[in-house]
């Protein structure tokens, strides 16, 4: 096992060690049993080339522990995806944040900061069932009182607004607003998490809840039109807009109704590219300074106290500040883990004691990859092909790390963690704009370098939806390993998980042009993870996989089920399996002897598995070790 990137190896060879099918739980469904299955691999070196291709199999990587998903088996099927570079339509919400990060940086941003709650030692940690918080500062000193809820009231609160916002759907229903007989589901409004949650750059208020009640709405009614054949095609976008269709126009209609209603007082309600946002009410400036914010309609009843604490205030307007964007090979920095603790904790919430040190190491510094220097020939980008960590810096100071693969196809994206404090910022979406802009400009090095992967997609779940609104993105089959064109398969992904997406590629070919972004790439722009000011993580959840390790591995693998549906290969030839023993490279024709009959079937099966799940070509060429 190698701990950092390096080309000193005598052998320039992929070496791995099978782990066979592994179960743990699910960080996707949150599932409490072992269902999430996988196949696993322990490298203790790769080549450059070789994960280029182990990636084009449905291949990732946590650390030096390479996984597939058992597609067919797992509880949430995970597809790799990608984008090529040169094709890449950016959505006006992308164009947004890197026109934030040029205001920020030019000093004409007005960016004031959420005020962040610390809890006294005496009260409930629990600061996300905080329903009413007032503020009041006066010069040179600032105290606050807090009243925090239980999350049952939040909760109560919350389905007070979907009840309300649901009766203003039906209400246009029945008005003959909306056409009638329509089966809508009902309308959800959900809380914006506070690592979510950001102050509106251009005004003075806290988004706190949202819906996205207008998407679905819209969809029903394109679906509709088309099964009566109103139209011989789906309606455009352009279309849905002129006859009030669109998700915009009905957000817009939903929001100015509820606005209407007396009974939710303390909360500014506003359409916003079509989700309708909850705003708390706006802060009254008086003369003396005096602030007050209400973040709930403030509700009688028992109320557990807490101390509040402001941390810092504002970025302040009108200063100049200096990006800098360092590639650097994969290595422990000390500041790079605190800004990790730090991210992992306030972000995702873990606990502290699970943010170690080596817990950071062995998923994100150590990585099996032999690196290939930028002199090794003329196809190779100036910073060479390995693992690094793109570092993000704002006058001086690091506040985001990228951790990403350069291969001769592709840059891979393996996680970003970044600064709370600069989350107004959209630095998941910002270093995406970068990579992938980092993926053209590096086409005149490596002409094969075209792509940009960014992990698995996950359809099932809604927080990894977010990766399809890098348009136009590609699907890879599990099972003939081709690539698919998103749109095309988004209809099957809706009906079931898992899909052999390879059956539907020919009949669609050619079917919609790339001049526009189709309808269904736009909502996904719009999910439940994308709320206007939400930071989408670039990740792919490597952190849930990195448990797989201590996981159970089934050591009797049924040949006939325990592959992953490749369709080239069968009952495999075996005889050039490239086998590691003791030190020598052997093609397994030339161990047979070696083995003993009960021997050789076991390791038949173990090699027929490996073969299934690497590929033919693969399996002769990387090193499977038995030590």
């Amino acid at each position: 096992m190698k701990n950092e990137a390096s080309s000193s190896n005598s052998r320039e060879e992929s070496v791995v060690a099978d782990c066979g099918r592994r179960r743990s739980s699910c960080g996707y469904c949150k599932s409490s049993d072992r269902t999430s299955i996988s196949h696993g691999l322990w490298a203790r070196s790769v080549t450059v080339n070789d994960y280029q291709d182990l990636l084009d199999h449905g291949w990732r990587r946590s650390g030096c522990f390479l996984y597939k998903p058992e597609m067919e088996r797992t509880c949430c099927p995970s597809y790799t995806i990608r984008l090529k570079a040169s094709d890449f339509v950016p959505s006006k919400e992308q164009l947004r944040v890197y026109r934030r990060m040029q205001r920020f940086l030019d000093g004409t941003l007005e960016v004031r900061k959420p005020i962040e709650l610390t809890d006294s030692p005496n009260t409930s940690k629990h600061t996300d069932s905080s329903v009413h918080c007032t503020a009041s500062s006066s010069a040179g000193n600032e105290s606050f009182s807090c009243g925090n809820k239980g999350e049952n009231k939040a909760e109560e609160f919350m389905h007070h607004l979907s009840d309300q916002t649901d009766k203003v759907v039906h209400t246009y229903i029945e008005s003959g607003e909306f056409p009638s007989g329509i089966q809508l589901p009902k309308a959800v409004v959900k809380k914006v998490s506070h690592a979510k949650r950001k102050l509106s750059v251009e005004g003075s208020e806290d988004l706190l809840y949202s819906s996205n009640i207008a998407f679905q709405v819209a969809a029903t009614l394109r679906r509709k039109q088309s099964a009566e054949d109103i139209q011989p095609l789906q309606m455009s976008r352009q279309t849905a807009e002129e006859n009030d269709l669109s998700p915009k126009s009905i957000a817009e209609k939903l929001a100015c109704s509820l606005n209407q209603l007396a009974n939710i007082s303390g909360l500014s309600i506003r359409a916003c590219n079509g989700h309708i946002n909850f705003y708390s009410a706006a802060k009254d400036v008086s003369a003396e300074g005096g602030v007050q914010i209400v973040a709930l309609p403030q509700e009688s009843g028992g109320e557990s106290k807490s101390s509040c604490a402001k941390k810092s205030s504002e970025h302040p307007q009108g200063q100049k500040r200096k990006l800098e964007i360092r590639l650097k090979r994969s290595s422990f920095d000390p500041e790079e883990y605190a800004l990790y603790r730090r991210y992992q904790i306030k972000v995702h919430n873990d606990p502290p004691a699970r943010v170690t040190e080596s817990s950071y190491r062995s998923f994100l510094v150590d990585t099996p990859l032999l690196f290939v220097s930028p002199y090794a020939d003329g196809l190779v980008p100036p910073c060479g092909f390995g693992s690094f960590h793109q570092q993000y810096i704002i006058d001086g100071k690091l506040v985001a790390v990228g951790v990403i693969d350069i291969l001769p196809g592709c840059l891979s994206s393996k996680y970003l963690f970044w600064d709370p404090d600069y989350a107004f910022l959209s630095l998941g979406k910002y270093s995406a704009l970068q990579e992938i802009g980092w993926v053209k400009e590096n086409q005149a090095y490596s002409a094969s370098l075209q792509y940009y992967y960014l992990g698995y997609y996950i359809h099932s779940c809604s927080k990894m939806r977010y990766k399809a609104a890098y348009y136009p993105s590609e699907l890879l089959c599990p099972f003939r390993y081709q690539w698919v064109a998103f749109h095309i398969a988004r209809p099957l992904l809706d009906k079931k998980k898992y899909v052999i997406l390879s059956d539907i590629a020919s009949l669609q070919d050619g079917e919609s042009s790339r001049s526009c972004i189709p309808e269904s790439v736009m909502e996904l722009q719009h999910d439940d993870i994308g709320l206007e000011d939400s930071n989408d993580v670039l990740m792919d959840d490597d952190e849930e996989m990195i448990q797989m390790e201590s996981g159970s591995s089934d050591d009797e693998l049924d040949p006939e089920t325990s592959g992953l549906g490749s369709a080239a290969i069968d009952d495999g030839d075996l005889t050039n399996v490239l086998i590691g023993l003791r030190g020598s490279r052997r093609r397994y024709k030339d161990l047979q002897r070696v083995f003993g009959p009960n021997e050789r079937n076991y390791l038949e099966t173990q090699l027929r598995s490996y073969q299934r799940v690497v590929g033919v070509q693969l399996s002769e060429r990387m090193v499977y070790s038995l030590g």
